[in-house]
């Protein structure tokens, strides 16, 4: 038994087992506690969105409660129009999202295939725009909107959106369409395609993974800007989820309501979930299209 034990255990193939399985336990392990540290802050949300009143307010605090009620989401939505708030951010986001698809899609192809004059020169601006933070242009877009009369309007939302959103579209979509191989539009223009109709009627059905990669950064942008939402729109039925969730009051001005605040970044949350949920096989395609050629 000796002899067998010692074999056993100066076996290479027992050794190298051993160690696979161990890096195999500490992988999961790290990955258990990755998921947990970006998952924490969710999980606290949805439950102090559940607890009742004295479970939030409770010291020492109450991480799993054991009452769990629905008022905070019937106050939400019987207290003030939620529900309109939630199709203002869904129009908004939808229609900047649309332009910014619409107008970066050719912008894109021209800039990837027709190679226009100074198209290095028009990248590099595009580059910069991208990496230019949207506060800095607060100042300037609040008195083009003073002098264009657009205060409360959802173009003072759309059009600034759409712009900002812009520069990156561009910039995916380009790399998208440098992958696709040239021998298609050749084809097209052979069998008599101009290039809108190539673009339109070829190309972009190939590209859809990318637009919609685009199109949910766009979107979820959209849906979660909050300074030009607060300034450019001051009318109650025009908000947008992001600024009516702030202004959730209390039944006192000392008063906090977690709870409602809480439910109101759950609801205000949930439709992005459900998009990129989705919406996952082609996000997916389109992150790793770039990554493959042919």
């Amino acid at each position: 038994m000796t002899a067998i034990g010692e074999e056993f255990i100066s076996n290479p193939q027992h050794k190298t087992r051993t160690k696979n399985s161990r890096k195999h336990i500490l992988l999961w392990i790290a990955i258990t506690l990755v998921v947990i540290f970006c998952l924490a802050p969710i999980m606290w949300q949805i439950l102090t969105s559940f607890k009742v009143n004295q479970d939030i307010s409770q010291v020492p605090t109450v991480y799993f409660p054991t009452r769990l009620t629905l008022n905070h989401y019937i106050d939400l939505f019987s207290r003030r129009p939620f529900w309109r708030y939630i199709l203002n951010s869904a129009f908004v986001s939808f229609i900047s999202t649309a332009f910014a698809l619409a107008i970066g899609a050719p912008a894109a192809y021209a800039l990837a295939r027709l190679r226009p004059r100074g198209n290095q020169f028009i990248l590099a601006s595009v580059l910069i725009v991208t990496l230019f933070p949207g506060i800095l242009l607060f100042q300037g877009l609040l008195e083009i909107v003073q002098v264009l009369r657009l205060g409360n309007n959802y173009l003072a939302l759309i059009i600034p959106y759409t712009a900002i959103n812009l520069p990156l579209t561009i910039l995916v979509l380009r790399s998208f369409f440098l992958q696709l191989p040239k021998d298609l539009e050749d084809s097209a223009k052979i069998d008599g395609y101009n290039t809108w109709q190539m673009l339109i009627q070829i190309l972009l059905p190939m590209t859809i993974p990318a637009l919609v990669t685009t199109g949910i950064l766009t979107f979820i942008f959209a849906w979660n800007e909050f300074i030009f939402a607060l300034t450019f729109i001051t009318r109650e039925d025009m908000k947008t989820i992001p600024v009516a969730a702030a202004q959730l009051s209390g039944a006192s001005t000392f008063e906090i309501p977690y709870g409602p605040i809480a439910a109101a970044t759950v609801v205000g949350t949930l439709p992005l979930v459900l998009l990129v949920l989705f919406f996952q096989r082609k996000i997916v395609q389109g992150l790793t299209a770039g990554a493959v050629k042919g």
